[in-house]
């Protein structure tokens, strides 16, 4: 055993240890929607006295954090989202009502001097006008109104504030505060002003208002004297208080007023009984596809197979371990992108295999050894190129996307990343040790590399010559597009609640309700523009415009009188600004992800070989929202992500195709385009087979086992790789004989030079006809 592969032994040995460890002694992060809970975005708008800038924003954050650490969630996590937004996210909260209506409020809390009984308005119903202190009337906790003079105090002087039950006294609930040191003597003066009047007269009252309600005007007692006051440390509030009132009002206070007013622009509950069936549904699908996988690729490779599937089951590990050290949150869209990434995992190992099959038939006299370090070598720069276009996807799905899409993509980059190191140190140690072993050398229906595979011996025996015609292929994806096309112009394309703001609600009903049904009732109710369907078993999914808390508990209970019990399992709330960018973000998020890829494939490869493959991942994108529009399947978050790697696949089966033309014409310069580029894509076949079939197992098992929640995401995802497997053969390299042909280019730089060397001259790339 040499030296390298010493080293490359030691390190993955090491690395699995740790990653082994972290796994036996760590617990995943688990996101709202595989855990359950309750998700909300805040929007911060600008104030009279505060500008919705960073700064602000972060006081608006610790407030939130106090009002929301007093509420008893377990693990809240809250988090700012740019200059002016804050994503709270509260576990086991399924009745986001009480929260919302904690977490929401201004609680301007202010105390005033009372400056005598006020008159009654024209109208009962009327509200008060005018601010507090200008001759402003409001309603005590008995109903008797109170002229209110100037703020004295506000809020923001509580130092602390408790809820009490005051047994002794028969008070019941009672709400104690104590001030900070300047507001206390503020306190003791404003009370002692009020005990220059009268016992019994409202001027020896003092109001305390929050937002705009006297919740409580107490008496200053009779004990106390004039200009003396009460001590900053032993007021209490009483109002005939429930225990819960008493508490929401101390929360309230020790709080604080928010800097800054918010709204509540997306809020997301899901039940924990969904995320329990997604993840148990994922990993059953991880290990039927895993060990489909597995077995195709043992069926392929024989021994070296299995060695492959220890690497896969090793990526597993340190992916996963990854994952967890790291703290990434795993939602249901990186769970299935983890999923997913054990199925592409595969594709470095066929590649390193299938050149080492080549090598080995070439040379038949060579040893095994010799042709698994060749298969490293010429494999590199395929799989060094398909790995960066994935992380480009990834990255940008991480920077330009949110939430859930933003967690993707950092799963994702950790799945290739970990894939890369298994195929390239593991794999490549335990193929060099075993290579080294006289029996695997001396038997080939053992080894799996001395025998070229069924595929490649069926090509090589028909040798059929795929773009004799090209443009008859440009045609036949230019039908697949128009097709789509008008699948988005005649269906239109179904924008989910996260793309147009409103509500989506889902519930489960105890007795099955049908949609006909359930649109009466709700019509009934008073909500006859909602849109009920049906999702999943027996669930109803009910889509509305505009809908807060209050009215959803009431569509809920009209849902029950015909249904039994009903229990909400899935609750999407998004404003219609936030739709608009979420929209305006996924189109920059396309745009951004076509560029890069250009610049990259151009940098990289030819020119025409970039706008052949972008041109191709176009064509991908096209029909693949195009077969949403047919299906009347919905556009969302979770489809964007499916986009988004579907493209990263689409260019990384072109890269392994413009890899080997690039070699293949690189080594014969003098040949036609058309020749070359025919034999780079037979001599790849194989390999594109069999990474496909290694995602297709996957995929097709999400698809069966996942569910509603993962079914979307896995159609995408089967749509977009046969798609993509498709146009990175038939219509990207067409697409590159098109352009070459128009563009009259020369063979690569370095083969020019070879080519003045040897005195050659420089022809057409696609003329067939032979020169000397």
């Amino acid at each position: 055993m040499t030296r390298a592969t010493t080293v490359r032994a030691v390190l993955a040995a090491a690395v699995l240890l740790v990653s082994v460890l972290i796994t036996l002694t760590m617990s995943p992060r688990l996101g709202l929607d595989l855990q359950g809970g309750t998700r909300m975005v805040l929007q911060a708008k600008d104030s009279d006295t505060a500008k919705a800038d960073r700064d602000s924003t972060d006081r608006t954050l610790e407030v939130l954090r106090q009002r929301i650490d007093s509420l008893g969630v377990a693990e809240p996590t809250l988090t700012r989202s740019g200059e002016d937004r804050i994503i709270v996210e509260l576990p086991d909260v399924q009745d986001p009502r009480k929260a919302a209506e904690v977490i929401g409020k201004t609680a301007q809390l202010s105390f005033h001097a009372v400056q005598g009984p006020g008159a009654e308005p024209p109208e009962a119903d009327k509200p008060a006008t005018g601010e507090a202190g200008d001759g402003r009337t409001l309603p005590d906790e008995q109903g008797r109104r109170l002229a209110l003079g100037p703020v004295k105090l506000s809020g923001a002087g509580v130092k602390d504030a408790t809820a009490n039950f005051d047994a002794q006294q028969g008070a019941g609930w009672t709400v104690s505060l104590d001030f900070h040191k300047s507001a206390g003597r503020e306190w003791t003066k404003l009370t002692g002003e009020a005990a220059c009047n009268p016992v019994q007269d409202d001027r020896r009252r003092v109001a305390i208002v929050l937002d705009d309600k006297i919740i409580s005007s107490p008496q200053v007692d009779q004990s106390i004297g004039c200009k003396v006051g009460l001590p900053s440390g032993s007021t209490q509030i009483t109002g005939s208080f429930s225990a819960n009132e008493a508490r929401d009002l101390a929360l309230l206070i020790k709080g604080g007023a928010l800097p800054l007013p918010v709204e509540i622009v997306e809020q997301r509950t899901v039940g924990p009984t969904l995320g329990a069936a997604a993840i148990d549904a994922s990993a059953q699908a991880a290990l039927i596809g895993a060990a489909a996988t597995a077995l195709f690729i043992i069926l392929i490779y024989r021994f070296f197979g299995a060695l492959a599937a220890v690497a896969l089951a090793a990526y597993g590990v340190i992916s996963y371990a990854a994952l967890v050290a790291l703290g990434v949150t795993l939602t249901l869209p990186g769970l299935a992108g983890f999923v997913l990434a054990i199925g592409m995992a595969v594709d470095a190992n066929v590649l390193v295999f299938e050149r080492a099959r080549e090598e080995y038939a070439a040379h038949p006299n060579r040893t095994l050894r010799s042709a698994m370090t060749a298969g490293f070598r010429n494999a590199w720069s395929a799989v060094a190129d398909s790995n960066v276009t994935t992380l480009i996807a990834a990255g940008l799905l991480f920077f330009l996307g949110s939430g859930s899409v933003k967690g993707f993509g950092v799963t994702l980059a950790i799945g290739v990343i970990a894939s890369m190191f298994s195929a390239l140190v593991i794999a490549r140690a335990l193929t060099e040790i075993a290579s080294s072993s006289r029996f695997v050398t001396t038997r080939s229906g053992v080894n799996g590399i001395a025998r070229p595979g069924r595929v490649r011996t069926w090509l090589a025996r028909r040798d059929p010559q795929l773009f004799r015609r090209p443009n008859r292929w440009l045609l036949i994806s230019a039908a697949l597009i128009v097709v789509a096309v008008l699948g988005i112009v005649v269906r239109g394309v179904n924008f989910g609640v996260e793309f147009t703001g409103g509500r989506l609600v889902e519930y489960s009903t105890s007795r099955p309700v049908d949609v006909e049904t359930a649109r009466s009732a709700l019509s009934g109710a008073g909500f006859g523009d909602a849109e009920v369907t049906t999702a999943g078993a027996g669930d109803l999914s009910v889509r509305t415009g505009k809908l807060d808390n209050e009215a959803e508990h009431t569509l809920r209970a009209a849902l029950a009188a015909e249904g039994g019990e009903t229990t909400k399992i899935r609750d999407e709330l998004i404003g219609p600004s936030l739709g608009d960018e979420l929209r305006r973000n996924a189109l920059i998020a396309l745009a951004v992800a076509v560029v890069f890829q250009l610049a990259y494939l151009a940098i990289r490869f030819r020119w025409t070989f970039a706008v052949a493959s972008v041109g191709a991942l176009v064509h991908d994108v096209i029909i693949l929202v195009g077969a949403f529009a047919w299906l009347g399947r919905t556009v969302d978050g979770i489809f964007l992500a499916s986009l988004l790697t579907v493209i990263g696949y689409s260019v990384n089966d072109s890269v392994v195709v413009f890899d080997r033309v690039r070699e293949l014409w690189a080594k014969n310069p003098r040949a036609s385009l058309t020749t070359v580029a025919n034999r780079a894509v037979i001599q790849t076949v194989p390999r594109t087979v069999n990474t496909g079939m290694g995602a297709l197992f996957i995929l097709v098992a999400l698809a069966v086992l996942g569910g509603d929640s993962l079914e979307d995401f896995a159609l995408a995802l089967l749509i977009g790789i046969c798609v993509g497997t498709y146009s990175s053969v038939m219509t990207a390299v067409p697409g590159a004989l098109a352009l070459e042909r128009t563009g009259r280019t020369p063979p690569p730089g370095r083969d020019r030079a070879a080519g003045r060397r040897t005195g050659t001259k420089r022809r057409d790339p696609l003329d067939n006809g032979a020169r000397v």
